[in-house]
């Protein structure tokens, strides 16, 4: 994929996934990139861009396409509705005056995601920080922001929660540096809170938390956080995003995505759950 702080809109979920099929429709039919430029009067990058979900797919290309192809009219109309329903903007829209629009890919592939795998060695992951904590984090990440803006972007936080609620919520697994709970973001009262949380998250069944110890020394994961997600649909590759301070990318190359996996599961086995919490209990201790 393409990095993250391009300027193209950013696709969802059902938009990757319609782009896979189209292609794998076009190449079971036989047909060329050529064949299928032909067929809609325009380009074969405008095709390799509809495949790869970078542009969206008008439903009257996807008709145009599946007639090409070869398809029967009840399988045109099936894909037809589902491009029209990857066309209607995410519930993360309305927050774009809040968060940079190549983030918006971000939220896309985690509202989807089957599986959800993080590391962060500076800050507790979004998805389980406390409302004072990730304004405390936002607020030191844009010093000049206004509480109004400040006030959207911990508000669009708190809305990407809600995807671990619910019988179809995600597995999350959370791998941390020990030096996160040290760090003392928005004071002892804050930090106590945002311990108290993630000592209650510990117990859901479908979230694990594993923090790395001082003790660990150097290792395999000492680098960016990044986040690697996995979904139910085949058609979908594993992806991994990884963020810098100048650049964020998303990964799907097999190589990068094992690399990472490989990475995460290395750290984790540095730990345990039990000695994480004990962990955790011992710091919310030393914020009291």
């Amino acid at each position: 994929m393409s990095d993250a702080r391009s300027g193209t809109s950013a696709p969802t979920v059902l938009r990757m996934i319609l782009g896979r099929r189209l292609q794998e429709m076009r190449l079971g039919a036989g047909a060329s990139l050529e064949d299928a430029a032909k067929a809609l009067r325009v380009t074969t990058l405008t095709i390799r861009r509809l495949e790869k979900a970078e542009v969206a797919l008008k439903p009257l290309y996807a008709e145009k396409l599946l007639e090409t192809f070869g398809a029967d009219r009840q399988e045109i109309d099936e894909f037809v509705d589902l491009a029209e329903q990857a066309n209607k903007p995410g519930w993360w829209h309305s927050y774009r005056d809040a968060v940079p629009s190549w983030f918006t890919a971000y939220v896309s592939l985690e509202s989807g995601a089957k599986t959800l795998r993080t590391y962060e060695p500076q800050y507790v992951t979004g998805l389980l920080q406390t409302p004072s904590y990730a304004h405390a984090v936002l607020r030191g990440g844009l010093p000049n922001g206004s509480e109004e803006e400040l006030a959207r972007r911990v508000e669009l936080r708190l809305l990407r929660q809600k995807l671990l609620e619910g019988e179809d919520a995600p597995t999350l697994w959370v791998v941390m540096e020990e030096a996160v709970l040290h760090r003392v973001v928005g004071g002892a009262h804050v930090m106590r809170e945002q311990l108290e949380r993630l000592l209650d998250v510990s117990e859901l069944a479908h979230v694990s938390i594993d923090i790395v110890p001082f003790t660990a020394g150097a290792h395999l994961g000492a680098c960016a956080p990044f986040t690697y997600f996995r979904f139910e649909e085949p058609e979908l590759p594993d992806i991994v995003y990884s963020e810098l301070l100048s650049a964020s990318v998303y990964l799907d190359q097999r190589a990068d995505v094992v690399s990472h996996l490989e990475a995460h599961s290395r750290m984790a086995l540095m730990t345990s759950s039990e000695d994480s919490r004990a962990l955790l209990n011992r710091m919310r201790k030393e914020y009291s």
